[in-house]
């Protein structure tokens, strides 16, 4: 099994040390570099490198610089997606966005996961477990997302929450750890009317 399948399989792979998994994340800072240097006039260019970099892209994919991720294949995002300034992704497992996704500033999606042994740490090696998110979710600035998680359709995830488990669909959730604050309501969808 290669490091890559290992990785794919959420089982302990060596990121550190392993060539072919050095010269996937390489290339992918390679990508980021040319996207976060474009200007924001630069649109055409933009589009070209993130259908590049992204495993797949969505139709209306804004996504403002800078963009960090460690491979970008394994990102699937929607239509419609938004992610604004300072967003990271260390995707050494699949991170799939759904339709409609707004995305804060200093948003960060992390896969990846260090054994608590030292000895095993030492050696590179890491975990990866996929992130999803479904359709229509807001995640308010500053939000880390941890390994394994998803959040459900129609969700807001307050500013500076850290989302360690699962977080279910149609809710306000918030807070370190990030729990459900409540449903949202028919005054939600008829605040702003």
């Amino acid at each position: 099994m290669t490091e890559k399948e290992k990785a794919a399989a959420g089982l302990l792979y060596d990121a550190n040390y392993n060539a072919g998994m050095l010269a996937e994340r390489q290339a992918a800072a390679e990508l980021c570099y040319d996207y976060n240097q474009l200007r924001p006039s630069q649109i055409e260019e933009k589009e070209r490198i993130l259908s590049r970099l992204l495993g797949h892209k969505g139709d209306n994919c804004v996504i403002v610089q800078p963009l960090h991720v460690d491979n970008g294949f394994n990102i699937e995002v929607g239509n419609n997606f938004f992610a604004n300034y300072n967003f990271t992704v260390l995707d050494e497992a699949k991170v799939i966005i759904g339709d409609n996704v707004f995305i804060a500033p200093n948003v960060g999606i992390y896969c990846a996961g260090h054994p608590f042994d030292v000895e095993l740490r030492n050696k590179g090696l890491e975990y990866a477990l996929p992130v999803t998110i479904g359709d229509n979710v807001w995640i308010g600035a500053g939000v880390q997302i941890m390994p394994g998680v998803t959040i459900g359709s129609g969700t807001t995830i307050g500013a500076g929450s850290i989302v360690t488990k699962d977080i279910p669909s149609n809710v306000i959730a918030a807070g370190n750890p990030c729990r459900i604050i409540r449903e949202i309501t028919d005054y939600d969808r008829k605040k702003y009317k």
